[in-house]
Parts: structure tokens; C-alpha cells; sequence
């Protein structure tokens, strides 16, 4: 089972993921269309390397996705990393800036979502 996350809020209405060491990220919009139309919104990790000579390269590849659960009332969040789970209520609080950060609840990713 993956370890307990944290979701946090971004200056500009995003959400930003947190699991161990590992941080993902919901863009504005993604986070948007999740909340208010139910669309599914991709996890994203900026993944950067240093090659031999020196200079640093980085990339934005997609980790998972975030969608509604079957019922409505909650936020599935997977990745390669595991799957959790948020109320809607609190994603769309911290999406908003009403609150600052929420954890994330871990769940086994064969429950059937």
C-alpha cells in the first residue's frame, strides 16, 4: 500500500501532490474542468538530468490521473506510485485556496474504481 500523501494548493488554483520524496502536480485548468465538469486530469512530474557535459535537461511527463470517483464524492488520484483518495469537498477546498493542504488517503489500487 503506498504511504499517506498530502494535496496542496498552488498560487494559481492548482494542486500540487506530495508522496514521500515525490511531487506531482494538477494544472489550474485540469483542476477545473475535474471539479466543475468531472473531467479526468492528468498528474504531472517535472523530471530533470544532468548530462556529461554539465547542463541540466529537464521534462514534463504525465505520472497518472486524477478523476471523480463512481460516486461522485470523491477525488482518485493514481499514479505508478499508488492510488488515493480525497473527498471532493476538500479537493475543491484546497483547489481554491480556502484551505492550505489536505492529506491524501492511500487505497489499494485494485479496490475496483
Amino acid at each position: 500500500m503506498p504511504a499517506p500523501g498530502t494535496l496542496a494548493s498552488t498560487a494559481k488554483g492548482g494542486a500540487v501532490i506530495t508522496v514521500e520524496a515525490e511531487t506531482c502536480w494538477i494544472l489550474p485548468e485540469d483542476a477545473r474542468g475535474l471539479i466543475f465538469s468531472g473531467h479526468p486530469a492528468p498528474v504531472l512530474r517535472s523530471r530533470s538530468r544532468r548530462d556529461r557535459g554539465g547542463a541540466v535537461t529537464g521534462e514534463v511527463t504525465i505520472e497518472g490521473h486524477a478523476a471523480l470517483h463512481p460516486a461522485g464524492r470523491a477525488v482518485v488520484i493514481q499514479t505508478r506510485e499508488g492510488c488515493w483518495l480525497v473527498p471532493l469537498v476538500t479537493f475543491r477546498r484546497v483547489v481554491s485556496g480556502e484551505a492550505a493542504s489536505a492529506p491524501l488517503f492511500p487505497i489499494h489500487s485494485g479496490v475496483g474504481l
